[in-house]
């Protein structure tokens, strides 16, 4: 498996509970945070809920 590199771009304000929960869960907490995370299927789950506010970038290694 690889790791995708998660980036928020949209705010968080205005979006359901579920979603804000989603975007901490991810470890994002403020436009522009970036994290990494392996690419699996409950990561993917995950961004397909927020990903109107998110960037994914999948990484070689």
């Amino acid at each position: 498996m690889g790791t995708l590199k998660i980036e928020q771009v949209r705010s968080k304000n205005g979006q359901s509970g579920s979603q804000r929960r989603t975007l901490r869960a991810l470890g994002l907490r403020h436009i522009r945070d970036t994290v990494t995370h392996d690419d699996t299927p409950q990561i993917r789950g995950m961004i397909k809920k927020v990903h109107h506010l998110v960037e994914v970038e999948e990484l070689d290694e």
